[in-house]
């Protein structure tokens, strides 16, 4: 394995001291509440821009756009998000990420609220024979906030997948990170989503402005997570005059990235797998109100499965991987991921594919914890951001590009087929591809292969 290593760098939990090897701590715990409070108002509107949407348009084109531009900015953006990431603080910058988030989300909620007596109501929205006459400006407006949010989504995960491994010892990252992602899903999907219904069955801008209070309140509570000196101090400081270009610095990092065995296999396999992800899940919206019928209680409840499959995935992912190896618990996200994805697009009762959600969730939660747990263990602290940002260029830069094929296969299967089969239609073939990603990806991910990469940046350091 070849791997360009700059002088000095170790990977970041060994060069923090001070850290409990037994206790997560008090600032993990605002990082936590900050979390799970944003992802309250994310799980808000999980419900409530899908469904303004679709009170929009029922162009499942224009539906799809949504969602690309929501994911764009992973493929714009994340590269010089990592520069930035590893050039200032980053506790500052999740701090003015949710601020930024909180100021549109409250545009958004201001626009919608003048506009609401002019939308379908939302339990008519569900009738595929509502006619729906586009709103240009909504729609566009929609199209801008939603990029405008993705880019400060962008900069706000990657600065704190960088900034756990400063509040956390090495020895509790797992732990650390799976008991993040099951309190984050409790709030996005099994609380916010039925809440943003209730909100929306009152008044369509309603959602918007909770979610907008929510991004605030989580920015107060990081800043009141207390500053840690950074052991390799960051460019601007005087130790690190001699700061370089950001194209050079970007290239460290994907330097880095591309010579690693692991990693570098492991990102090109997360873009696909997000690829796929997307391709059904662009034209939800419209699978669920057109072929399952569902109200937007219902598809509320529909989603609450993925929380109670991702709340099992993060308590027990650890456990699974020790038990049957690292490897082998990727392949099952894989597996169990195409098998579920096809079964859905079989289905016609929204209860089902409640629980199919649920075990897709899990082994999605498996492969999150064990990946990002790696990651900020063997990745040095001085390149942290940039790898995860090029990582995050390939893993998650796909997702618009799978959302802009889910609406052309919605689309182009429309043209001999009918409208119910061309919204069952993304899940099918999402669901067989999964097999032949499986297939490639099998031989590349092992547990011996992933523990290596462990010793090696444990000797490194």
């Amino acid at each position: 394995m070849t791997v360009t290593i700059s002088e000095s760098a170790g990977p970041t939990p060994t060069n923090q001291p001070g850290l409990d090897p037994k206790h997560l701590g008090g600032n993990y715990l605002k990082l936590l509440s900050a979390s799970t409070i944003s992802n309250l108002g994310d799980g808000i509107g999980i419900v409530a821009y899908p469904w303004l949407a679709s009170a929009i348009t029922r162009n499942p084109l224009l539906i799809s756009l949504v969602i690309v531009v929501q994911r764009l900015p992973w493929l714009l953006f994340s590269l010089p998000a990592g520069v930035i990431t590893d050039r200032y603080d980053r506790r500052t910058l999740m701090v003015i990420s949710n601020t930024a988030r909180a100021a549109l989300t409250l545009l958004v909620a201001f626009v919608v609220l003048g506009k609401q007596g002019g939308l379908p109501g939302p339990d008519t929205i569900s009738d595929a024979s509502t006619v729906i006459t586009t709103d240009t400006f909504l729609y566009v407006l929609v199209l801008v906030a939603t990029l405008l949010l993705g880019v400060a989504e962008v900069l706000y995960d990657n600065s704190a997948q960088t900034f756990m491994p400063t509040i956390v010892h090495p020895d509790n990252l797992e732990k650390a990170n799976g008991r993040l992602w099951s309190t984050e899903m409790v709030a996005n999907t099994l609380i916010g989503p039925p809440l943003g219904a209730l909100l929306i069955a009152a008044a369509f801008a309603l959602p918007f402005f909770v979610d907008a209070a929510t991004f605030g309140v989580s920015a107060v509570l990081i800043l009141l997570i207390p500053r840690r000196r950074r052991t390799i101090q960051p460019p601007g400081t005087e130790e690190a005059v001699d700061r370089k270009p950001w194209r050079t610095e970007l290239a460290d990092g994907f330097r880095w990235l591309w010579g690693h065995d692991v990693l570098r296999p492991m990102a090109i396999i997360l873009g696909l797998l997000n690829l796929l992800g997307m391709m059904s899940a662009s034209t939800i919206v419209l699978f669920s109100q057109e072929v399952l019928n569902t109200t937007p209680t219902e598809f509320a409840i529909m989603g609450t499965g993925g929380a109670i499959g991702g709340i099992v995935g993060g308590w027990t992912a650890s456990g699974i991987s020790k038990r049957i190896g690292a490897g082998p618990s990727l392949w099952l996200t894989l597996i169990v991921g195409g098998a579920t994805t096809f079964a859905i697009g079989l289905m016609n009762w929204w209860p089902a594919v409640w629980l199919m959600f649920g075990i897709f969730m899990l082994v999605a939660v498996l492969w999150n914890v064990i990946t990002v747990s790696l990651r900020q263990t063997i990745i040095p602290d001085n390149l942290l951001g940039r790898v995860n940002s090029v990582y995050r260029f390939f893993a998650w830069g796909m997702m618009p590009v799978g959302a802009a094929l889910g609406g052309l296969i919605v689309v182009a299967t429309e043209s001999f087929a009918s409208r119910e089969m061309a919204l069952r239609m993304p899940w099918f073939v999402a669901g067989l591809l999964h097999i032949a990603l499986f297939a490639f990806a099998a031989p590349k991910l092992t547990s011996k292969k992933i523990e290596a990469a462990r010793a090696e940046a444990t000797q490194m350091s």
